[in-house]
């Protein structure tokens, strides 16, 4: 089985892994400045901040903003449920704007969402494609609100020459396996801000600070949400190597590109010329005419070997959200859950491989090619 994504890990790794389980101090130590530093330098951010987790990052940012009970932030239904739970989590309730075809939030859509109770937006760099942050902070700064920045996929990615990271008041990181570089789990904050640094920080560790000696000091409800050195040693390892990893992504996604509008039924997305994606995800839409065949397909493409995988099913349809925040359905965010599908597009392919994948995806989508009449 192909996966649609995957982690690297070589010797370097499993020796930097070794070489901090063999030190005196697992967690808590300097191997943690250390990786906090590299990613603030790479993203060129003047702070770093990193966490357990994606998740742990998303909440920490909402509540190092101030953002809590009875509070709003404009989101996107296409995503991983964190960025929608971690405000759940602070008393505040996300608010769902419809998305484009390419899976980001659709930026004109936000300012009918804003109401006085709008504390952030909370855009998601769907698959690695930058959204239109721009206009975004435009919008922000026009109505007195934050911007956090969910780039859980978008390690790497970058406007222009501005990497994905130097975008936003806040912007949060994943270092899931399948993401781009990886801790086996974790997660980065970053920011400008030194106060919003400060109270991450804290807020990471149980809300202490430390005063002198033994004396420590709980000035704030925090969490255990820290990342140990032997995963900070992994992810220093694997931020050495990750633009070889995104150029092989990359390579896959050029030749996706220009095969993928050839086969019948199925849909590229393109992204701007300005942007660099991380390629976390390579994402194809089908026919509107396949959409009834879309289970078929996806469980012909696995027996086929190839593990493709869909992202995202909205959020508000989550039981979860039906009952408790209930939305409208939002007409392109379920056109494009019906359409996508991720094929596999990672580090551990080599060309033959992607190759035999838009094979595979040829024989498949011929099969189902008379759809059902949409």
């Amino acid at each position: 089985m192909t996966p649609y994504s995957r982690q690297l890990i070589d010797d370097a790794d499993i020796e930097a892994v070794v070489k901090a389980l063999k030190s005196d101090i697992l967690t808590g130590g300097k191997t943690v400045e250390s990786f906090e530093s590299a990613i603030a330098r790479y993203v060129g951010a003047q702070h770093a901040v990193v966490m357990n987790s994606g998740t742990a990052v998303l909440h920490a940012a909402y509540h190092a903003l101030g953002i809590g009970e009875g509070d709003e932030i404009i989101t996107t239904p296409i995503t991983f449920a964190a960025t929608a739970n971690a405000a759940l989590y602070v008393g505040a309730k996300p608010v769902f704007i419809d998305v484009r075809y390419d899976g980001n939030m659709d930026e004109r859509l936000i300012e009918a969402a804003i109401t006085p109770r709008t504390k952030a937006i909370v855009p998601v760099d769907y698959a690695g494609n930058p959204c239109a942050m721009e206009a975004i902070n435009a919008i922000a700064k026009k109505h007195g609100l934050k911007v956090i920045e969910d780039g859980a996929h978008a390690f790497g990615s970058r406007v222009g020459s501005k990497p994905v990271g130097s975008l936003a008041d806040v912007t949060t990181f994943s270092f899931h396996p399948v993401k781009p570089f990886t801790t086996l789990e974790g997660g980065a904050l970053v920011t400008d801000d030194p106060e919003v640094a400060e109270k991450a920080r804290r807020f990471r560790s149980h809300g202490m600070v430390r005063k002198q000696l033994w004396n420590m000091d709980m000035v704030d409800l925090g969490y255990n949400y820290r990342l140990s050195d032997v995963q900070c040693a992994l992810g220093l390892s694997q931020l050495e190597k990750l633009a070889g990893f995104i150029e092989k992504r990359n390579a896959i996604a050029a030749l996706y590109d220009e095969e993928i509008p050839k086969i019948p039924g199925l849909y590229a997305i393109k992204i701007p010329e300005a942007n660099r994606s991380s390629r976390h995800l390579y994402p194809v839409l089908l026919d509107r005419t396949l959409w009834c065949s879309k289970e078929d397909i996806f469980k012909a493409c696995q027996e086929e070997g190839l593990g493709v995988q869909v992202h995202y099913k909205p959020v508000y349809q989550h039981s979860y959200y039906k009952e408790h925040v209930p939305t409208q359905p939002l007409e392109t965010a379920e056109d494009f859950y019906r359409a996508e599908l991720s094929i596999p597009c990672h580090q551990m392919m080599g060309m033959e491989e992607a190759e035999a994948v838009l094979k595979k995806l040829r024989v498949i989508l011929k099969r189902f090619a008379r759809g059902c009449g949409v």
